[in-house]
């Protein structure tokens, strides 16, 4: 099922969906321990699950295994990430029919990250080529885009980042799914910005528990621009140790999910790292435990 239908049909009955992210392991016991997470996850009974794609082609196969793998092994609807970094139209083509060959039809069109090694050459200059393309070559396909509430670190105007934005959906987005983000204020007027600007379809918002103190160096440093509430990092500031820093990113995603059920979100997408362990505890403490009874 594409994901612009699993919206509708929530959006029909009143209530909200929810996702799941993974990225691919690197290693064997990686991919022992992903699949593990998976399992403990699938209780939970989310809308989809997406798999994030990576610059280097060892890493782009890692994706497509794990998209495979999750598809036939689970059933459950999977949203492949796919990036103009490196990517040619003949390489595209040769993906999306593997995807469709075994019933996968979504895809998360994203600009991707330069490679720092092995740069190759790209026919795709920025994601609203990509998704032109799937469009005109996968008319069947779902496709979703990635909106940034914080704004877009390439696009310090926001004017021109909603006219791009706009320009996505019009290409043949069908729904957007946001990077992190630690204040709903800023998801909230994002979403007001999208309605101003034209932009109609769905938007999901996305979720990212911190769960240590090395990985909220990590998000100041991927999510350029990332704002850190003041009341956020004073709770952080008084754990004594990571495990009282996980609780705190926990219990922080958890007041958000809560707050954005009565918003306009169209659907929650937390990101996982890979790990059950923050996003049962978020579920836990908001009294989920399956999302089809929401």
């Amino acid at each position: 099922m594409l994901i612009k239908d699993i919206l509708k049909q929530t959006r029909d009955k009143g209530s909200v969906p929810f996702s799941f992210e993974f990225f691919p392991p690197k290693t064997p016991k990686g991919w022992e321990t992903l699949f593990e997470t998976i399992t403990e996850l699938l209780p939970l009974r989310p809308a989809y699950v997406s798999v994030t794609y990576g610059a280097g082609g060892s890493t782009r196969e890692n994706t497509h295994r794990l998209v495979e793998r999750i598809r036939k092994e689970t059933g459950l609807e999977v949203v492949a990430h796919l990036t103009c970094e490196g990517s040619t139209e003949a390489e595209v083509v040769t993906i999306l029919e593997r995807y469709n060959s075994i019933g996968v039809h979504n895809i998360l069109a994203l600009k991707g990250d330069v490679p720092k090694e092995n740069r190759q050459g790209s026919d795709f200059a920025h994601a609203i080529d990509l998704v032109r393309f799937i469009r005109s070559r996968f008319p069947h396909f779902g496709i979703g885009v990635a909106g940034f509430p914080e704004g877009h670190p390439a696009t310090p105007n926001r004017l021109l980042e909603m006219d791009y934005l706009k320009a996505k959906v019009d290409a043949g987005a069908d729904y957007i799914v946001t990077q992190l983000f630690f204040d709903n204020r800023d998801f909230e007027d994002f979403v007001e910005r999208c309605e101003i600007a034209g932009v109609t379809v769905p938007v999901i918002a996305g979720i990212m528990p911190i769960t240590s103190r090395s990985g909220l160096q990590r998000m100041a440093e991927l999510a350029a621009g990332a704002r850190f509430p003041a009341r956020l990092l004073r709770a952080l500031s008084r754990a004594a140790d990571d495990e009282g820093v996980e609780r705190v990113g926990e219990h922080w995603a958890a007041e958000q999910v809560m707050n954005l059920l009565g918003s306009k979100t169209a659907g929650i997408h937390l990101y996982t790292l890979n790990s059950s362990k923050a996003t049962l505890r978020i579920c836990q403490s908001l009294g989920i435990r399956s999302f089809n009874a929401l």
